[in-house]
């Protein structure tokens, strides 16, 4: 699994950093998401893929 991050869509909900503190952060400087892994370990899927579900602006994707 491929993840992608779009900050100029990102709202800074930060909903992928509670999720999936692992794979994601949001930056400090305004909030927008942060990609720690772009190719997590396979045991993260559900998570990643709950994480994706959950951004409110849609600004995560798998690819």
């Amino acid at each position: 699994m491929r993840i992608n991050a779009d900050t100029s869509v990102c709202i800074g909900a930060g909903m992928c950093a509670l999720t999936v503190p692992k794979v994601f952060d949001q930056s400090e400087e305004d909030g927008t998401v942060v990609l720690l892994q772009k190719e997590p370990p396979a045991e993260l899927d559900e998570a990643v893929r709950r994480a994706v579900n959950l951004c409110p602006s849609g600004a995560i994707s798998i690819a």
